[in-house]
């Protein structure tokens, strides 16, 4: 029996802001960082507290830092099981399985990071993510890393 566990925390990202009022083609912007505390979730559907980042409206660069924001981290069991058998005095089998991502957990991609893509009502409160904070889909890994996935197999010597 075999086995390999791997945590890691998400990739870094920044969030950013329509580039419009920057008056700089080819350049992005970073959004302003109204909040000390970003409010981390961990909820897929925001990630973090939406009203800690506010889009640039003037021309002038946020004040948000490059990739200071890490979106969800991978949780990753492999496991396999080999058994031998002797046929003959010359003779062996070897029946293997192995199965990866034995969990089947979801690896998650980084959530949306457009701060300009939030609407807000006038008391302040949230009208709309428009998918900011929001995670929509999972990473472009390997089949051998995202679903689970059964191998089988037998080996014969002799």
């Amino acid at each position: 029996m075999n086995g390999a566990f791997s945590a890691y925390s998400g990739s870094p990202f920044s969030v950013s802001s329509s580039a419009t009022s920057l008056n700089a083609p080819g350049s992005s912007q970073r959004a302003d960082q109204v909040l000390a505390d970003v409010g981390y979730t961990g909820n897929i559907n925001q990630w973090f507290n939406p009203l800690a980042f506010a889009p640039v409206t003037t021309a002038r660069f946020g004040t948000a830092g490059f990739d200071t924001m890490r979106g969800p981290g991978v949780v990753n069991v492999d496991a396999s099981l080999f058994r031998s058998f002797k046929l003959a005095e010359r003779m062996a089998a070897q029946f293997r399985l192995e199965a990866l991502n034995l969990t089947n957990t979801p690896h998650f991609s980084n959530p949306g990071a457009n701060a300009s893509n939030l609407s807000l009502n006038a008391d302040g409160t949230v009208r709309s993510l428009g998918g900011f904070t929001t995670i929509t889909g999972t990473s472009a890994g390997s089949r051998l890393t995202d679903e689970r996935f059964l191998r089988f197999g037998l080996r014969i010597t002799f």
